[in-house]
């Protein structure tokens, strides 16, 4: 089956923006009657044709918008739903929770039914296993506002609303050391994912600054708190074991610390352990856990803010907005 040419063919095509395309096939006037000539020349040769569905959409209005997160699971997540459910409602607008667990084909199945519901914008959070985002440039050939929070795609048309994640795991760490760790092991999620990388990025520039050696043997890819048990019951038995952990979320620096206490490891005194989120569950467990707080309520206001701005503006030649929300350590018994 052909694949239907979209918006952002064109514009890689010829080195222009999607706006740009857009708008030159509507002959808007301020758009130069060369480039106008250019895009429809090259729109032709395609065979590109413009998405009925997407008109339909574009002129037709729900008060509903959509949001694709990983999972509800999460603390985070859950707080991110909180904060977008408040604005919507104080705006008379309706919330569409899908979640995609973790899943690719799951999210794109997602958003295709949010399409099909005629949704005014989408938010999302996209899953682990996405490595191919034309599901998203659909959207916004569509001319459907989108914005991503917490896990983003940078060269897209769309706003971004994100924790600062190498602050918030660079004052961990740090924090970490001061507590006397010299030892520090980073249980870390999948590396393609932007949030994986800043925090990674900030443990590691946490040990430079502070005169340790960056070392990738104590690197672990685990994000899960399954996981978390089952390699801690072989990392915590090693001779040279980590004297401090740093988790990219709660619950995993909750499994690091199930695992100790099983094998009678004192904590705070002989390792310490920091997570990511300050989830609810980081003040259940005992000792309470050190964490990073990440404000997931605030981000998800603020990413509900910005997409109910753009389905009232309804234009689609704006500069995308990239906000960073910076984070709190919270220091708590397990430090």
């Amino acid at each position: 089956m052909k694949k239907q040419v979209t918006i952002k063919d064109i514009a890689q095509q010829l080195g222009f923006s999607v706006s740009t395309v857009s708008r030159a096939l509507k002959d808007h006037p301020d758009i130069s009657i060369k480039t106008r000539e250019a895009v429809k020349q090259l729109a032709a040769l395609l065979g590109y044709r413009p998405n009925r569905i997407a008109l339909n959409l574009k002129n037709s209005k729900t008060n509903t918008i959509g949001l694709i997160i990983p999972e509800v699971e999460h603390y985070f997540f859950s707080s991110i739903i909180n904060g977008i459910e408040e604005v919507a409602y104080e705006n008379n607008y309706y919330v569409m929770v899908f979640q995609s667990n973790e899943s690719y084909m799951r999210e794109v199945l997602n958003l295709q039914a949010l399409t099909t519901n005629r949704v005014d914008g989408v938010l999302a959070s996209f899953s682990k296993e996405t490595r191919n985002f034309s599901h998203f440039s659909q959207v916004i050939d569509y001319e459907i506002p989108l914005v991503f929070f917490d896990r983003v795609v940078n060269d897209m048309h769309a706003d971004t609303v994100v924790s600062d994640d190498f602050h918030g795991a660079y004052i961990a760490v740090e924090h970490l050391i001061k507590r006397g760790c010299r030892n520090i092991a980073l249980y870390s999620s999948p590396r393609h994912l932007q949030i994986s990388k800043g925090r990674h990025d900030g443990y590691k520039k946490a040990l430079e600054d502070n005169g340790l050696k960056y070392n990738t043997d104590l690197v672990y890819s685990c994000d899960t708190y399954e996981d978390a048990v089952k390699i801690s019951r072989s990392i915590l038995k090693k001779q040279n074991r980590p004297d401090g952990v740093f988790a990219v979320n709660d619950m995993t620096a909750i499994g690091v610390l199930k695992v100790a206490k099983e094998l009678g490891i004192q904590i705070p005194e002989e390792i310490k352990i920091a997570g990511f989120e300050n989830s609810r569950s980081s003040k259940v467990v005992d000792p309470e856990l050190t964490t990073v707080d990440q404000f997931g309520f605030d981000l998800g206001k603020k990413a509900a803010t910005i997409l109910l701005k753009r389905i009232t503006e309804q234009d689609f030649t704006y500069k995308p907005e990239n906000i960073t929300i910076k984070p709190k350590l919270i220091v708590r018994g397990s430090t």
